[in-house]
């Protein structure tokens, strides 16, 4: 026999006995019925057959378990504690909403495992989580990240375009993400009446108004899309699920709302979205778009795994988010050298990457409550033509702001 086949053949053995030891166990939980949790979901499967096929971490293969959590915060904290005492998981990841997350806190807090989250901008899930959780690390800006974020992006972007945002509407769905959401811009517009925050120059007045979102039972938004009317606000605002996206829209066009920006805040977006005419000019915030292929090698890796396994392109910033959240606390157990719980925390805590696939780069800081804290700010997003371009930062910005939003005809 050639030396060559001969060291194929050691090596498949060598494989084969390395991939036969115990799997490292990561229990997922997400939300499966949703749009953005099925491709986040997707996405970790996507990283962990990856990260296995290059030969695992430590010698073993990655065993992801996924739980649904049914967007039920009673699922979702059930889950935690199936994942914990039957299937004996090593690690949690996952995640999307934020009232569901309240809920699974107290069962992560019981286990103590180190847990890397994606979802939950609610700031009162770090609250709930406090200072002292070492274990925890959460990728998702919070809600007064994205809030800073939002100031900064809409003052250049006004100044950039030479526009006028003075007056601000936030409409809002009714639990936990929502009114979360609601808190935070409350508490903007308070330091902009000072002259203070990222939202001073864009902020002189502001109203929220509450709906219930299609997601939880409710699709009604006329009641409030006819308070935005009469306030007339420069810029529009929706924080809602993916289900309020389509409806949302075609009622504003219903009582003639046609707001300066209109603006949609959901974690993710409906499949083929951007196909519907409804779309046109809508402007999203989001962390990810197919569009940072073109300059982000990071970016464009995922996308086209994620479409060549699964025939078809993520919808939403949370299928990358999902893939990160992999391969960070695979860097992490691999910087460790074992699955010690206090060598995992201070890997992780200085796992670094110059690029991913959100096309930016991610470090580990602190947020005002907990100690691991990952992404800050979420990009200004326009729906163009069926694709989501990036507007800002202005200097990833892949096409101009369409300004003023209208409805196409």
């Amino acid at each position: 026999m050639k030396r060559s086949a001969v060291l194929v053949m050691c090596l498949a053995v060598l494989f084969s006995i390395a991939f036969a030891a115990e799997p490292i166990k990561i229990g997922a939980v997400s939300p499966l019925g949703d749009i953005t949790g099925k491709e986040s979901t997707r996405a970790m499967q996507l990283a962990v057959k990856e990260i296995n096929d290059a030969g695992g971490v430590l010698g073993r293969p990655l065993q992801l378990i996924i739980m649904d959590d049914e967007m039920k915060p009673t699922s979702g904290a059930a889950a935690i504690d199936k994942l914990a005492t039957v299937d004996k998981v090593d690690f949690f990841v996952g995640g999307m909403g934020s009232g569901v997350h309240l809920a699974e806190i107290p069962a992560l807090k019981k286990y103590q495992k180190v847990t890397v989250w994606i979802g939950a901008a609610d700031h009162n899930c770090e609250n709930a989580v406090g200072a002292d959780a070492d274990w925890y690390f959460h990728l998702h800006p919070w809600d007064y990240q994205q809030g800073e974020g939002y100031g900064i992006a809409w003052t250049e972007i006004a100044k950039a375009y030479n526009i006028k945002i003075e007056k601000v509407f936030l409409a809002y769905e009714e639990g936990a993400f929502g009114t979360g959401s609601y808190t935070t811009y409350v508490d903007f517009f308070n330091q902009a009446k000072k002259g203070q925050g990222s939202w001073a120059a864009v902020m002189k007045q502001f109203v929220g108004a509450s709906f219930k979102s299609a997601s939880l039972g409710g699709g009604d938004y006329r009641a409030v899309l006819n308070q935005a009317k009469s306030f007339n606000p420069d810029l529009f605002v929706w924080a809602g699920y993916d289900a309020d996206a389509i409806p949302i829209v075609a009622q504003a066009k219903e009582v003639n709302f046609t707001p300066k920006l209109f603006v949609g805040a959901p974690p993710g977006w409906p499949a083929n979205y951007g196909k519907n005419p409804l779309a046109e000019n809508v402007i999203l915030y989001g962390m990810w778009s197919p569009t940072l292929s073109d300059v982000s090698p990071a970016a464009e890796r995922f996308f086209n795994a994620y479409v060549k396994m699964y025939g078809e392109e993520p919808t939403g910033y949370f299928a990358p988010l999902g893939y990160i959240n992999i391969y960070f606390l695979a860097e992490g157990i691999k910087k460790a050298g074992s699955l010690d719980k206090n060598a995992v925390i201070k890997a992780l805590e200085t796992v670094q990457f110059k690029d991913t696939a959100l096309g930016e780069p991610l470090k580990i800081t602190p947020s005002r409550v907990i100690k691991h804290q990952g992404f800050k700010y979420q990009k200004i997003l326009q729906w163009q033509n069926g694709k989501q371009q990036v507007i800002w930062p202005l200097d990833l910005a892949t096409a101009k702001l369409v300004y003023p939003f209208s409805f196409k005809k």
